[in-house]
């Protein structure tokens, strides 16, 4: 299977931001954001660079594909998605990223990270409404119940997870048990509930090409 083996950290330098993807790192000061907040390589500390409108627009794709974890075929594909649906498709494509049940996962504590809730996801560690989901790209939907079986919730790293999860709350589309290791997905997510730092537009414009 196809996936990003660029170093995390590395990532979060080239688009200028944390992307959250080392877990319990990146909220302390040993992020490597916040020790060398410039783009990585020998050409890294140089100011004064600026971006075409279309190199603007592709970053910011690239830099939504990085926190979703997401390879550009299957962002094209949760974007096709999005136009479809009704509404605003730049909204739309968030949702959907939003539902997918790694990324749910994540939210819910079951990982420290995005990566490493779509282990527990791959490693037939969850269930949804009761039945065992394999998926991470599975579209979850508002009323879904999503569990940890009893045997991955009793890791110790699951409850390091669900901890730290709790200690910072729980976004207000998700209701999450965290003693059962279990949540429903009340809502989609709204839009002012999601990273103002993400300018979906972009990707909308970059596509209109």
């Amino acid at each position: 299977m196809a996936r990003n083996l660029d170093a995390k950290c590395r990532q979060c330098r080239r688009e200028g931001e944390k992307l959250f993807l080392k877990g319990e790192k990146c909220f302390t000061d040993k992020c490597s954001v916040e020790r060398r907040a410039y783009a990585p390589g020998q050409h890294g500390q140089k100011s004064g660079q600026r971006l075409s409108g279309y190199g603007t627009q592709l970053r910011e794709k690239q830099k939504i594909r990085r926190i979703y974890g997401v390879l550009e075929r299957q962002f094209r594909k949760v974007f096709g998605d999005a136009e479809r649906k009704k509404g605003q498709t730049g909204e739309n494509l968030l949702k959907l990223l939003e539902a997918r049940l790694d990324t749910v996962a994540y939210r819910m504590g079951f990982g420290v990270s995005r990566a490493e809730a779509r282990q527990v996801v791959r490693h037939n560690g969850v269930l949804i409404n009761g039945r065992r989901v394999d998926i991470p790209s599975y579209n979850v939907r508002p009323g879904d119940v999503i569990q940890l079986l009893e045997s991955t919730r009793g890791q110790l790293r699951t409850k390091a997870a669900l901890e730290a999860a709790e200690s910072r709350g729980f976004p207000a589309w998700l209701e999450v048990d965290v003693k059962a290791g279990k949540g429903i997905f009340k809502s989609y997510p709204a839009r002012e509930d999601l990273p103002p730092s993400i300018n979906e537009g972009l990707v909308v414009e970059l596509y209109s090409r």
